[in-house]
């Protein structure tokens, strides 16, 4: 069985004024960090992974299946697989979001697998 990795990766750049590394995964779950500048953004898009976000610094527009809200820190939501979000970043901040099933293509984008 696969074992968790638990020490962070580099972050990397996840999109216009935003960057993300991955804090912790495992075959379940996946946690990860997003910094983002003001104006940085995530375009529009969806997967198959749910999603949770939690805002620690900063002050964030979501739009999650056309309803758009503004989260600051302390603030959560839920994206249900496949639905279409995104945000906008209008005070510099940091989000923590888990996955599940973890995202593949970040393990990918950053190199990083889980250890035998």
């Amino acid at each position: 069985m696969p074992q968790p990795m638990n020490s962070a990766s580099d972050w990397m750049t996840s999109g216009p004024g935003a960057k993300r590394r991955i804090l912790c995964t495992d075959e379940i779950l996946m946690l990860v960090e997003f910094s983002f500048e003001t104006d940085g953004n995530a375009d529009p898009h969806h997967h198959m992974h749910t999603q949770s976000t939690f805002v620690t610094k900063g002050k964030f527009q979501f739009t999650v299946g056309g309803e758009t809200r503004i989260l600051e820190p302390g603030d959560n939501l839920i994206i249900p697989s496949n639905t279409v979000h995104s945000c906008v970043c209008l005070e510099a901040g940091t989000l923590v979001d888990s996955f599940s099933p973890p995202r593949q293509d970040f393990m990918d984008a950053h190199g990083l697998e889980l250890a035998e």
